[in-house]
Formats: C-alpha cells, structure tokens, sequence
C-alpha cells in the first residue's frame, strides 16, 4: 500500500501487482479443493511441454482449464474433445491477463453412462472399418507348440494361465510382462502384440502360435486399457490368431470384438488354448483299439471272400480239358498239314519252271549288259569332271606359291617396323621408370637423412654408449668405473665413469649385467613375423 497523505478519502491504494496478487490469494483460498463438472472443449492433445490446455464449459458458462504435465501423466483417462468429466482441482488466476482458471489434478468421467457413450461411439467408429468382421477372425490351432501371454507378470492371471496349461497340455509359454491398468497400459498391451508379430519363425526365440491377451476382473475404468483404439488396431492386425481373456465373463471390451476368440476368463483362455492331454490320449488309445478291430475284422472278411472264390473256381482238370483237345486235334492233322503243304510247294514250282524258257534268259542277259556299259560310260565322265577339277586346283594353288615369298617379305617388314616401335617405347618406359625410382629413392634417403641422429650429433649434443655398445639414456644407469663410449659428430671418444653425486652419498649397487636383444633368427628376414591377438 501506498498512502498518499493528500487523498481526499480513506481508501488504500493498490499497485496493480499487489491488486493481481491479493485477488489470486484470496481465489486460491476460497477454491482451494474443488470439483467442477463440465464438457471438454478446444482440447487438442498435450502441449509440446507436456501440460494440456483447455476449457470446461456447460450451457452458460465456460472456465479454463489447465493439466501440467505431471498430473497429466497420473491421469486414468485422456481427455476428448466433447467428454463430460468431473475435475478435481484448484482455482487461481493468471495476473498477466487477469484470467481464471482451474488447475486439474484428476479427471473421471462424468459416470457411467458417458462412459458407456463414449465406448459405444468408439465400437461403432472401429466396427465400421470393418475390424470386428467376423470373416476376419481365424481358426485357433489344435495344438500349438508355443503360446505367446500378454499380461501382468505379478499378477494372479498368469499363474492361473501356466497352471491350466500345465494340467492340460504342457507346451512352451513366452509371457511378455505389460502393465494392465493406468498410464501407458495400452501402449504396453499393443507393443506387445506386435513384438510377438515381429518375431521370425524358427529364430532364436520361437515365434508363438497363438496369443492369449489376459487380465483379471475389475469395473469399467480398471479395464479401460483394453478399450482404447491402439490395443484394438493391434489385435485385429495381429497375424497370430489372439484369444482375449479380459475381465470375468460378463465384463466386455473392445479388443473381445477384434480377436479371434473371447474366453470368459483367462482359465477359460488356456483351456481354449491346448486340449486335455489326457483325453487326447485316450481317444487315441480308443482310435487305435477301433483300428485294429477294423483291421482284424477286414481281414476276416476278406479271407472268407477269399475261400468263397476258390470253391467257385473250376479245378485244374477242366481248366486244361479244353486246351488238351485242342492240341490233341491239331496233332493228328499236323501230317495231313505237311503232306498237303509239300504237294502245293511242288505244283507252284512246277508251274514256275514252266515260264522258264532260253529266250526269257537271253533277254534279261542283253538288258543287264546294257546297264553295265551305261554304268561304265558315266562312271568314265564322272572321272573326267574329277580330273578337270583336281587340275583346276592344282592351278591355283600353283599361282598362290608363286606369290607366297612376297607377301612373307611384306610381312616381315612390318613385323620389323612395329618392333622397333615397341623397342622405343620399351626404353622410354624404363629411362621414366628409373628416373621416378631414383627421385623416389633420393626423397627417402633425404627423410632417413633428416629422421637419423648423427644431424643431432652435428648441433653439438653426443651419444654415450656402454661397454655392450647400447646406448646409455639415463645417468643412474652409470656405475662408477663403467667404459664409456661418447660419439660426437666427427669421431668416438672413449671414456671412464667416475663416481656421482648420489653415489657419494650412497653405496652403489652392483653392476647389472646389459640386456641383450634377442637375436634374430636366420630366416627373420624371409618369414614375415605372426600378427598377435587382437583379443
């Protein structure tokens, strides 16, 4: 407060701060814990911050809302644009714009029944998309191998789902742990969902053969998860056929409507998952005894029809009756046959013999000889044409020889020129060779030069070497009395040690022995040396 004495009343005056900060004040401690309910509107999701912006308002009123983005993240539900809640929250102002709003800490929706709208909105939206065809739903496997279980790891489902199986069929279980209930839950659910649709058959980790979505029993809002769009996305893109097992048997969500199967309750879900071993054996048991009594009880039959056939069948005897009249009939005609074929033989070369004359011979002689001087004639022209060819070639082949040395002269020639061509260039090759490598060799022998000690020797400083002849790099290396061989840049200089200062003061220890390198082997220079380990 500033009083100002020449007021001409009594009332205090403010600071526009001080005004701003006293109505805040007082607005947080009227409306400190409240709950407004009102319909959600201009929401547009979280803020790139984190913290949601936007306003609750009914039919004559409108007041607006704020979510930071830890509150936001507790929250059970998200908001929607159009959702009637409940918020719990507090009122307080925003001095720089003199505006009010409710800061929310919880948001539920306002009953059951919006709930319920919003569900039946929602399953409306996703069956007209055609997700819930039942033509889209496919048959469960028999008797799968590996089952895949979506659920929490800590909870009561998951021991009752490995205990059905366990007593039913035992088959190889994945569970994949999600939270099944709160923040994140269906994100969870549906990543899981897919990372079992991810995985390769026969990889390291078997990819299941059918998936179980399971959790406990609890109110609407406690399975809300499994309602929400993403899960339902998930379930019904699932290329593993999915049995959802959520809630007890009169609860319903929406991913009961996307997956192939609805069980009752997650005990129920395992049951649909493998049969009864102990049936299946038994049927089995049952089966095989019915086989062999099809099979004793076939061949009892076919062995009666078997003897029926036989006494049906003729006897030996009559089978051959037949046939053995046959062959003796044709027996007893075969000399009738044969003398009747001799006389037919005999009167067709007698009336053969009968056309045979002189003439006919002389005839057929002089036709034949006729076609042998013909023969003869064309054989000679055919000859003839063979000669004329031959010496046509001979000819030719004649003219070619003549002209053979000069195209062997010309040849050679250039022959000649091109390889006193490739002579000239083969010597500029190498003249360019050897002028590369001599600049190549006189580069590195002027690095070697500029890298060697004697340039260091040259600029006063010198080398000393022990009586081993290595050089010596620190003085406490030096014993009294050692030989010394000091190089300097234009001669070797040998010298005697004397004692130093640290040696006057104390004993010195006895002489060392040099180290000598290992000396190189006979073949070090044409085996290359092993590469060590890298690990």
């Amino acid at each position: 407060m500033f009083p100002d004495n020449d007021s001409p009343t009594n009332l205090a005056e403010y600071s526009v701060s001080e005004l701003s900060g006293s109505i805040k004040r007082t607005v947080e401690q009227a409306f400190d814990q409240i709950r407004v309910r009102g319909e959600i509107s201009g929401y547009r999701g979280p803020h790139s911050s984190g913290h949601a912006y936007f306003s609750l308002k009914d039919d004559r009123a409108r007041i607006d809302a704020v979510i930071w983005k830890g509150s936001f993240s507790r929250l059970r539900f998200r908001p929607e644009e159009g959702m009637e809640v409940i918020a719990t929250g507090k009122v307080t102002t925003f001095p720089g714009s003199s505006k009010y709003q409710i800061v929310i800490e919880t948001l539920e929706p306002a009953g059951a029944g919006a709930l319920m709208a919003l569900l039946e909105e929602r399953r409306r939206k996703l069956a007209a998309e055609g997700l819930f065809d039942a033509g889209r739903k496919r048959p469960l496997p028999f008797l799968p191998p590996v089952i895949g279980v979506v659920t929490s790891p800590t909870g009561a489902v998951i021991r009752d789902i490995l205990h059905r199986i366990a007593d039913r069929f035992p088959v190889h279980v994945l569970v994949w742990p999600v939270k099944v209930q709160g923040e994140g839950s269906g994100e969870e659910v549906a990543a899981a969902i897919r990372g079992f649709n991810a995985l390769v058959p026969g990889g390291a980790i078997p990819r299941p053969d059918v998936l179980i979505v399971a959790r406990g029993g609890g109110s609407l809002e406690d399975l809300w998860s499994f309602n929400d769009e993403i899960v339902v996305r998930a379930a019904a893109a699932s290329e593993i056929p999915l049995i959802s097992a959520v809630g007890h048997e009169t609860d319903w969500t929406l991913i009961d409507h996307a997956a192939d199967r609805r069980a009752p309750t997650p005990t129920g879900a395992a049951e649909m998952a493998v049969p009864v071993k102990a049936d299946l054996e038994a049927a089995v048991a049952a089966l095989a005894a019915r086989l062999r009594g099809a099979a004793v009880r076939q061949m009892d039959g076919r062995r009666q029809g078997l003897r029926a056939l036989a006494r049906t069948l003729p006897s030996l005897d009559q089978l051959l009756a037949l046939p053995r009249r046959r062959f003796d009939e044709a027996s007893a005609g075969l000399g009738r046959g044969l003398h009747m074929n001799t006389l037919n033989k005999r009167r067709t070369f007698e009336r053969v013999s009968a056309h045979l004359r002189p003439e006919l011979l002389s005839g057929r002689l002089v036709e034949r000889r006729q076609r042998v001087v013909e023969a003869l004639r064309r054989a000679e022209r055919v000859v003839e044409r063979r000669l004329d060819q031959g010496r046509a070639r001979i000819t030719a082949l004649d003219a070619a020889l003549r002209t053979t040395p000069s195209r062997i002269l010309a040849r050679t020639e250039r022959s000649r020129d091109r390889l006193k061509g490739l002579a000239l260039r083969a010597d500029t090759a190498l003249a360019g060779d050897l002028s590369r490598r001599k600049a190549l060799l006189g580069a590195q022998d002027r690095i070697l030069q500029s890298l060697s000690y004697r340039n260091v020797l040259s600029r006063g400083y010198a080398l000393v070497r022990d009586e081993a002849g290595h050089a010596v790099k620190q003085a406490a290396a030096v014993s009294a009395g050692a030989v010394l061989s000091i190089e300097f840049a234009d001669g070797k200089v040998d010298a005697v040690a004397g004692a130093t200062a640290s040696e006057v003061a104390s004993p010195a220890p006895p002489p060392q022995p040099p180290k000598r390198k290992p000396a190189k082997s006979e073949d070090s220079g044409s085996a290359p040396p092993k590469q060590g380990s890298l690990f």
